[in-house]
C-alpha cells in the first residue's frame, strides 16, 4: 500500500481561551502533512492524543489520506459510549433473563464514570447512577423518564467519550479497574469482578459486530484484578447439624410467621435446594410416603423408611419489577444451568419429610398450591426470610459465632446440606444431580468442606496394596 506511512509525530496540545470557550487542539504529522483535531472539552483532547500515541507505539501504520492509523479506518463508525450502551441494552433485552438485564445494566453503571470526559457541570454521582440504572440502561422504563433524570442522562450523553477510546490499553484499563471497585473505592468481590468484566467482554464483541471497533480490547489487554476469585465454600461458613437444627428452632419460634417459615429453610438444608427454587415449590411438587396405621396403638404412625421426594423443573428468582416483562417481582424461569422444562428429582430424608408433612398439615397450601407463601397470602419475600434467618442467627448462635461467616446468608444452608453428603460418603455423581450442577463444579466448590475422608482413602490403599 503506497498511501500509509510509519512517520509519526504528536505535538503538544494547542490551547486557545476566547471570551467564552476554550478550545484544545491536537496536533500530529503524518508523513509530510500536519494534522489537527479540536475538542471543546480537555479530557477528550488527552484521551484522541493517547490513542494516537497508542498506536505509533505499536508500530501502526498510518494512513497518508486521513491522517489515523489504518486499524481506525477498519471501524467504519464511532459513538459516544452512552450512546453505545443505550444500544448493547436494547439489542440484549429480549434475549435475556430479568437478573441478566440487571446485572448488565448494573456493570455499565459502575464502569460509566470511567468513559466521563470532564467533571465540569457534573450531576451527584447517586444521580447519576440512578438515572443510568432506573431509565437509561433500561429498555422497558426509559419512554417514562421522568424530567429530573432525563436532564442528567442529557449531561452524560453530553460529556461521555468516543467509543475510539478503547483503542488505547490504558484507557481499557481504567474501565477494568472501574469494574473491580465497589462505590467507596474498595476492591470489589471477586464473583462481582468476574460478572462484570464478562459482561464488558460481551459489550466489546457487539461493538466489534457493529463495525464501533477494529477488535475487542477486553480481550486483548492485559489485566488482573486486585483479588483473586475463588469458587471454594468457605468452611467457616458451613454450619453442623446440631447448630441446624438449633437455628431451625428459633425460627419455629418466632411469632406470627415462624410455624411457616421453619419447613421453608428445612427445605434448602435438608434437600439443598436454592432458595429461588424452594421459594417456588408448590404442593404437586412433593411426595410424601403415606402414614401407616399401627392397630396395636390405633393411629396412624410414620413408616420406618420415610423418605419422600421433590421433583421440580422452575425457579423464581427475585429481581424486582424493573426488569421483569410482566412487572412481577420474580422471574418465572428455568432451573439454573438446565434447559427449559428439565426436571430436577431430590430425596427428602426422615426428618424432612416430617417437617413437611406437619407443615401440610398445620399450616395447608397458599394461594396456587403454593408450599410456602407470605402471612397475607402473597408470594415469600426474600427480606422477609433473611430477616426471620437474621433474628434466628441472633438467638440460637453465640456473640462470636453471630459475627462470624456462620450461616449469615440463607444460602449457606445449602452448602451446609451438600457438605453432609460429601462427608456421608454419598457418590459425588448423586450429589451433583441432587444439588442440580456438574460433578467437576461440586468438587471444585466443596473441595474444602470433605472432612475426614483423607484416612478412610488411605485405608482402601492399604488395603488393595496388602498381598
Amino acid at each position: 500500500m503506497h498511501n500509509i506511512t510509519y512517520d509519526v509525530r504528536i505535538y503538544k496540545t494547542e490551547v486557545y481561551k476566547g471570551k467564552s470557550v476554550t478550545t484544545y487542539t491536537a496536533r500530529w504529522k503524518v508523513g509530510p502533512q500536519v494534522w489537527r483535531e479540536s475538542f471543546r472539552v480537555k479530557a477528550q483532547v488527552d484521551s484522541f492524543q493517547a490513542e494516537l500515541r497508542a498506536a505509533a507505539r505499536k508500530g501502526e501504520a498510518f494512513d497518508l489520506t486521513t491522517g489515523r492509523p489504518v486499524s481506525w479506518g477498519r471501524a467504519k463508525k464511532d459513538m459516544s459510549w452512552y450512546a453505545f450502551c443505550l444500544a448493547y441494552i436494547d439489542i440484549k433485552w429480549k434475549g435475556i433473563s430479568a437478573k441478566h438485564r440487571a446485572n448488565t445494566a448494573w456493570a455499565l453503571v459502575t464502569v460509566t464514570p470511567a468513559m466521563l470526559a470532564t467533571e465540569r457541570g457534573k450531576p451527584k454521582d447517586q444521580h447519576i447512577r440512578t438515572a443510568l440504572r432506573r431509565w437509561a440502561f433500561n429498555t422497558k422504563n426509559r419512554p417514562a423518564c421522568p424530567p429530573n433524570a432525563a436532564e442528567v442522562l442529557r449531561w452524560v450523553e453530553n460529556n461521555t467519550k468516543p467509543m475510539s477510546v478503547l483503542n488505547d490499553p490504558a484507557a481499557v484499563r481504567e474501565l477494568l479497574d472501574a469494574a473491580a471497585t465497589r462505590l467507596d473505592g474498595k476492591p470489589a468481590a471477586p464473583s462481582s469482578v468476574q460478572r462484570n468484566r464478562a459482561i464488558l467482554h460481551h459489550a466489546c464483541e457487539y461493538a466489534v459486530e457493529i463495525d464501533v471497533l477494529p477488535n475487542n480490547p477486553i480481550k486483548t489487554t492485559k489485566w488482573k484484578a486486585r483479588s483473586k476469585s475463588s469458587a471454594e465454600v468457605d468452611r467457616r461458613s458451613v454450619v453442623n447439624h446440631t447448630q441446624a437444627r438449633r437455628l431451625l428452632e428459633a425460627v419455629r419460634r418466632q411469632r406470627p410467621s415462624g410455624e411457616r417459615l421453619m419447613a421453608f429453610f428445612a427445605v434448602i438444608y435438608y434437600a439443598a435446594l436454592r432458595p429461588e427454587e424452594a421459594v417456588n415449590l408448590r404442593v404437586e411438587n412433593v411426595t410424601l410416603p403415606a402414614l401407616v396405621w399401627d392397630d396395636e396403638a390405633q393411629k396412624w404412625q410414620e413408616p420406618a423408611d420415610d423418605w419422600g421426594e421433590l421433583r421440580f423443573n422452575t425457579a423464581s428468582p427475585e429481581v424486582g419489577t424493573d426488569w421483569t416483562d410482566d412487572g412481577a417481582n420474580r422471574e418465572q424461569r428455568q432451573l439454573k444451568g438446565r434447559a427449559e422444562g428439565a426436571w430436577r428429582r431430590v430425596p427428602t430424608p426422615p426428618p424432612l419429610t416430617r417437617i413437611l408433612r406437619a407443615h401440610l398439615r398445620d399450616i395447608g397450601p397458599g394461594p396456587g398450591g403454593r408450599l410456602f407463601w407470605g402471612i397475607r397470602g402473597g408470594e415469600l419475600a426474600s427480606i422477609t426470610y433473611r430477616r426471620a434467618w437474621d433474628a434466628a442467627r441472633q438467638a440460637a448462635l453465640s456473640d462470636v459465632d453471630y459475627a462470624s461467616p456462620l450461616a449469615r446468608r440463607v444460602y449457606d444452608l445449602r452448602h451446609a446440606c451438600v457438605s453432609t453428603w460429601l462427608n456421608g460418603g454419598v457418590p459425588p455423581t448423586d450429589i451433583a444431580k441432587w444439588a442440580g450442577h456438574s460433578v467437576e463444579v461440586l468438587l471444585r466448590v466443596y473441595a474444602k468442606c470433605i472432612q475426614g475422608q483423607d484416612e478412610a482413602a488411605k485405608r482402601r490403599i492399604e488395603q488393595a496394596l496388602r498381598e
